[in-house]
């Protein structure tokens, strides 16, 4: 079969490539032909939402962060509007493990620096001498050193131990399931050495930020820094879907080869699956993660494969909790608890869903959903199904003091689910990308690359398919407006800037 664009990979990055493709075309007036293909039976990747027991259970991510507006700017495009929900504002609290206690992360924590002075004095997160031990950045010099750094080098260095220990560490577990010893911190988080470079201290950068504004940066539209959807995030998949007309879609067939059709001077590639079919397109987006695109590329570019493959990856697995709330003795009034990894607890984090999202479950039921594995401590996914949702309501218990018995258990693994920035990532996609020029046509994109959460991911699918459009057509496409840098040369990466990514925890 023979088309113009093959999209490699139904997750939510290949549906939103394949969504600014057909836009894109139909605004410039193109005649594009479109195929993806995705070598599972459903579509959606990470996104998963299944509904039990009137209950909304997300077997990933369960919200995006709205900082980042290319998410609910998609939603609102796909006609979602109204089924856009915030957080519970009045059960906002998030809680941290520490010795065996739940205790409040203080209001006003930005990743890791205070924007408000008193409830960070207040609070029992922290000892006097941890409290101390942070405002001392006032004192601490820039690191004039221009190689990259750690996230927990950066945190020590700046902040102390015990901030790492008791906020760093617990929320990069949950939103991560990275090794604070390995993250790379101009890659995860280029807005604090950014601030570092600028204001040389956090603390003061951060209050100087919260009553001056950089301007420009203010929002038109209030909106709660989470949002999802009424019913689950697997309404964008399906909404997404739903707006592919004239778009081929293959499902349940492997990909197992990229190749030439005939020689690089023909400008076309054939893609081969496990059953022996082909398709023929002048251009391919691989928007399958890094270990599946380097499998793809062996024979085109071993030296893209290979950098391709030394991106790491974390599995994990959440077990969801439905209970009757007539036999649940908590309240629960926050949003969830992430762990500090000095507990040696086996679960990562726990989102209160009930509690987070109102919507998300009948009035008489608790819906709770807990994280386990992350970088480093991957072997507990070794268990069976039934033993780690076991192990999952003993945690809990043992944290919450609880005796009640779930009505209902869900388990969902997430194989090799989650990328990791970790130290020299940036030099990585610096080779990466020369290495891909070699390929005309053939695009990468995902959350391997530049940012891990679904706003990171739909815009580099909207700068993806601008770039296949160019190189296609040679015309400019509308798509999605995006900031940031313009489309990458023929067989780049993604051309934003690394940006924090969002959990699916609390």
């Amino acid at each position: 079969m023979d088309t113009a664009v093959t999209v490699v990979g139904g997750g939510i990055s290949g549906l939103a490539t394949a969504y600014f493709l057909r836009e894109g075309a139909a605004k410039s007036g193109i005649p594009l032909v479109c195929t993806l293909v995705e070598a599972e039976s459903r579509l959606g990747g990470r996104v998963e939402t299944e509904v039990v027991d009137g209950c909304v259970i997300e077997a990933g991510p369960d919200s995006f962060l709205t900082l980042k507006p290319q998410a609910v700017d998609l939603c609102e495009k796909l006609g979602l509007s109204e089924l856009l929900i915030g957080t519970n504002s009045e059960r906002s609290k998030v809680y941290v493990l520490v010795g065996g206690k739940l205790r409040r992360l203080p209001d006003g924590l930005t990743s890791v620096v205070p924007r408000k002075l008193t409830p960070f004095l207040w609070t029992g997160l922290l000892t006097p001498w941890g409290k101390t031990r942070m405002l001392l950045d006032v004192l601490v010099p820039r690191r004039n050193d221009a190689g990259d750094e750690s996230l927990a080098g950066f945190v020590r260095r700046r902040l102390g131990h015990e901030a790492l220990e008791r906020i760093a560490e617990p929320l990069m577990a949950g939103i991560y399931a990275g090794d604070a010893e390995h993250l790379s911190m101009s890659t995860n988080f280029p807005q604090l050495v950014q601030l570092e470079a600028k204001k040389r201290s956090l603390v003061l950068g951060t209050l100087e930020n919260s009553r001056h504004p950089v301007p420009g940066t203010g929002r038109q539209v209030h909106r709660p820094t989470f949002m999802s959807l009424r019913g689950g995030l697997g309404l964008m998949v399906e909404a997404l879907v739903s707006q592919l007309n004239g778009t081929q879609i293959i499902t349940g067939k492997k990909p197992v080869a990229l190749k030439y059709a005939g020689t690089l001077a023909d400008g076309r590639y054939e893609l081969q699956f496990d059953d022996g079919t082909v398709v023929r397109s002048g251009s391919v987006v691989l928007a399958t993660p890094a270990y599946a695109s380097a499998e793809l590329l062996k024979e085109l570019s071993p030296e893209a494969s290979a950098i391709l493959s030394s991106i790491p990856y974390v599995a994990t697995a959440t077990v969801s909790l439905i209970f009757d709330r007539a036999s649940f003795p908590l309240p629960l009034d926050g949003s969830g608890f992430v762990i500090a990894p000095t507990d040696n607890r086996k679960i990562t984090a726990c989102t209160w869903v009930s509690s987070k999202w109102p919507t998300h479950s009948p009035p008489d039921r608790v819906l709770l959903r807990c994280f386990l594995g992350r970088a480093g401590h991957e072997e507990i996914l070794q268990r069976g199904d039934d033993e780690l949702c076991q192990l999952a309501q003993d945690e809990l218990n043992s944290i919450l003091g609880i005796s009640a018995v779930p009505l209902q258990r869900r388990l969902h693994r997430c194989g090799r689910s989650l990328p990791q920035y970790n130290l020299g990532h940036s030099d990585k996609l610096k080779a990466l990308g020369e290495a891909m020029a070699s390929l005309p046509g053939v695009f990468l994109t995902g959350a391997a690359y530049r940012g891990v959460g679904l706003p990171d991911c739909i815009k580099q699918a909207a700068i993806t398919a601008a770039d296949v459009i160019k190189f296609d057509f040679g015309t400019e496409a509308e798509v999605q407006a995006v900031s940031g840098p313009g489309p990458t040369p023929n067989g780049g990466v993604a051309s934003e800037p690394g940006t924090m990514g969002t959990g699916a925890t609390c």
